[in-house]
């Protein structure tokens, strides 16, 4: 994983159109003389959508009768999964068939940052593509790292990863919904009829690169990836006004505007499937439809499955999941689990391909199934998103056949569910099934382990070499007393008797040290045990930090707030501050002291922040990836820093009591 962890930030430059434009035709020796026809490949991912909101999942308000044949046609999925709550790890997943914490991406991709799907992974549409297939980006990519720049320059971007044509994807941050013409995202993207729907658009492009490739008679892979129904929702007027027209418009379950919004999304796959019997390329055509995580809680429901996108309940990560093929029979209905993992080893099953060498699929193969045959032998999936984002929280859970365990990663709560009996996850079930919880929870931990995405907690245990440890017997004990901005003032700072005080003494303080130990290690943790804090006496600043210092003007930092009860990472380079607090974490967490610790635990290119309160137990309070800031994985830009920790405080005193660093 290291050298994948480097290429995240490798610029790509020079995409030339050697094995990157579109496909003249299929590839010379690829198929050989009396071979049948190519298998074609349509995946059509909707973005946000629940489970529930088709009608052939038993919903009777929204109209989706395409789809609903789809699946008459073919196999639908009760435990159809999404290998993530969120977008860009799932698309991720689908594109790479391992899970999201193996890649890299385990949260969205915001409008800066330095995560990316690099091109060390050996994706679907590069497989297909090399084995002659013409492939097709159509809609949401939501997988690069930086919106500036030459499009096809920028690192992650599809072209690099296979798609010989990329069609209406986004320039611009995909942000909140944008869905009329001129979209923002979208600005080079001319109309090709008045007022113009999104959705519609990517329809017809659909239609339009399956009549050119039929026509090339080249085999096609297309990845139509809607941007709806991610919220802000939006839809062609006279539609929401149709739904909204309709018994019980407005009630939980029932909005007008994403029924109308779905309806679109139908009538492109009913556009789709016209085509392909037009040409008469439907017997020959396998296609999958699905959505990209449960529904946005806000406007939608998932009942009677708990929860919603950003957790990891069933309501989170259990989505509508339809496959046509034409060798399958009808009207299947499908109970085993069919993850996102699945589709890059069961795509390439059903066509064929052979995976690239070396390959590691996290996912197996259901291609068999889809012809009819039985479910592969895979009783067991994993999940891990550590990250606060509501309604969710820092998560990890598996499944092995029907029971589901759910591990809170930052205080360790552990629920258990029977899936069969109770897909609502109502009952939690670890009380009295501690077998079950001790089987489950061992295959968790073997599976962090393996992904190796984040740090197990600095214990002794985990972290047991010291490289340094100082306990302010005898002053400050080599460390170098620097004042950040804003207040340019370190306060008094005074060490003896085994304590560090930091006083501000009547102004805002911001005391930060510098050891005299370089950065060498990585997988290393960056305690601050603190004796007492300013309480009261602070109007709002009483933090404690930990991390790397190279100077005032260059740290990576994570820090506590015991005044607000907020959990957050600085990074400052070159004086320029890049701040970030966890607003779901505001008022949750409190450890005061004696022997309260923050830890930073150096791992890659990222922070992750531990506190520890008077119970003795690590609670895990966050992950900051700084790789855009500072190449941590780089031994080179690490030993530029030195560990370090700071006290920020605008009144009264606090005291440190020990500060140590440890690593594996």
């Amino acid at each position: 994983m290291s050298d994948t962890r480097i290429e995240r930030r490798t610029v790509l430059r020079g995409l030339g159109a050697a094995g990157l434009g579109a496909a003249a035709g299929w590839a010379a020796g690829a198929n050989p003389a009396g071979a049948a026809t190519p298998l074609n490949v349509i995946v059509v991912l909707i973005d946000d959508l629940a489970r529930r909101e088709l009608g052939c999942y038993g919903n009777t308000f929204n109209e989706t009768p395409h789809m609903d044949r789809l699946a008459a046609d073919g196999t639908r999925f009760t435990n159809g999964y999404a290998a993530a709550p969120v977008c860009s790890p799932t698309r991720a997943s689908i594109m790479t068939g391992q899970y999201p914490a193996r890649v890299g991406i385990t949260e969205f991709l915001g409008p800066s940052g330095d995560d990316f799907l690099p091109t060390t992974f050996r994706t679907l549409p590069a497989t297909l593509r090399n084995a002659g297939y013409r492939t097709c980006l159509i809609g949401k990519w939501h997988l690069s790292e930086t919106y500036t720049g030459p499009v096809r320059d920028r690192p992650g971007n599809p072209w690099s990863h296979g798609f010989t044509d990329v069609i209406a994807s986004e320039q611009k941050y995909i942000a909140g919904g944008d869905y009329f013409h001129p979209y923002f995202m979208l600005p080079d993207l001319a109309q090709r009829k008045p007022n113009e729907y999104l959705t519609d658009r990517l329809n017809l492009e659909a239609v339009d690169f399956i009549t050119t490739a039929h026509q090339q008679g080249t085999p096609f892979y297309l990845h139509l990836a809607h941007y709806a129904t991610h919220t802000t929702l939006a839809a062609p007027q006279a539609l929401v006004d149709k739904y909204a027209a309709k018994p019980g418009a407005g009630q939980p379950g029932r909005n007008a505007t994403l029924a109308a919004m779905l309806e679109v999304i139908d009538d492109g796959v009913g556009a789709i499937r016209a085509k392909l019997d037009q040409l008469g390329i439907a017997d020959n055509t396998l296609i999958l439809l699905l959505s990209d995580n449960g529904g946005d809680g806000g406007v939608a429901t998932s009942t009677p499955l708990r929860g919603a996108k950003a957790t990891l309940y069933e309501g989170g990560v259990r989505v509508p999941m339809i496959a046509y093929h034409p060798a399958g029979p009808s009207g299947r209905v499908v109970d085993a689990p069919f993850s996102t993992v699945d589709f890059m080893p069961t795509l390439l099953g059903a066509t064929g391909v052979a995976a690239p060498a070396g390959a590691r699929f996290d996912g197996v193969s259901f291609a068999g199934l889809l012809t009819g045959g039985a479910a592969p032998q895979r009783d067991t999936l994993y999940w891990v998103y550590p990250h606060w984002h509501n309604p969710g929280a820092p998560t990890a859970s598996v499944r092995r056949g029907n029971h589901k365990l759910l591990r809170y990663l930052h205080d360790n709560r552990t629920e258990l569910y029977d899936l069969a009996a109770d897909p609502g996850e109502t009952t939690n079930l670890a009380a009295t099934q501690p077998a079950k919880v001790q089987e489950l929870q061992a295959a968790l931990d073997a599976h962090l382990r393996d992904v190796d995405f984040f740090p197990p907690a600095p214990t002794p245990a985990n972290v047991p070499v010291v490289v340094t440890e100082q306990e302010f017997d005898t002053g400050l004990g080599g460390f170098t007393v620097l004042a950040p901005a804003p207040e340019s003032r370190a306060g008094t700072v005074q060490a003896g008797g085994g304590v560090l005080t930091v006083a501000a003494g009547g102004a805002p303080a911001f005391a930060l040290l510098r050891s005299s130990v370089a950065a060498t290690h990585t997988d290393v943790a960056i305690i601050a045990s603190q004796r007492s804090w300013a309480n009261s006496a602070a109007p709002g600043q009483d933090t404690l930090f930990a991390g790397l210092v190279k100077d005032a003007a260059n740290y990576l930092l994570v820090w506590y707030n015991h005044k607000t009860k907020r959990a957050g990472w600085d990074v400052r380079i070159g004086g320029v501050l890049t701040a970030n607090r966890v607003t779901q974490l505001d008022g949750k967490i409190d450890y005061p002291g004696p022997n309260a610790r923050l830890a930073c635990v150096l791992h890659r290119d990222e922070l992750t922040a531990y506190a520890m309160g008077n119970n003795g137990v690590y609670q895990y309070l966050l992950t900051a990836d700084v790789g855009r800031h500072a190449r941590l994985d780089d031994p080179a830009v690490r030993a530029q820093y030195r560990y370090g920790f700071g006290v920020r405080v605008d009144g009264g005193t606090v005291t440190v009591e020990r500060f140590a660093v440890r690593r594996r």
